[in-house]
């Protein structure tokens, strides 16, 4: 499965902390669009969707959520509620975002901007894409 757990250098002294995210370097592409999710109530799930050429890491700033990864043979969840630690997600892989703190603050980068094209909003279309690209 393509995500993986990015560590990000955190600096900091006694005014406070700071991490810089620089494309290329801590970012593994280019940052071509920043968005981000907060206010989400804890019984709401999000998602429910994979991207066929989108790269995204996902941090969560304050709080914590629950991702739900499936690339069509696994499916995994992975904890975000550390500031210091992003999650890479590739393309073709399915996401849920759930069990969202109620101070949850998701920030997302992506490597290209909004495309509705790129979307696979449909379960089982995603998984007959992802058997298309494995044959």
């Amino acid at each position: 499965m393509e995500t993986r757990i990015l560590n990000f250098n955190e600096f900091g002294d006694d005014r406070g902390c700071l991490i810089s995210l620089e494309s290329m370097k801590n970012i593994p592409f280019e940052i071509e669009r920043v968005y981000y999710i907060y206010k989400t109530k804890s019984e709401v799930t999000r998602g429910y969707h994979a991207h066929r050429d989108l790269k995204q890491v996902a941090i969560a700033l304050s709080g914590s959520c629950t991702f739900v990864l499936d690339d069509g043979l696994s499916r995994n969840e992975v904890i975000l509620d550390d500031p210091t630690k992003g999650l890479l997600i590739c393309s073709m892989i399915w996401r849920e975002m759930k069990l969202f703190s109620d101070d949850c603050i998701l920030l997302v980068l992506a490597n290209h901007n909004y495309n509705e094209e790129d979307y696979i909003r449909d379960y089982s279309s995603f998984l007959k894409e992802v058997r298309n690209i494995c044959n």
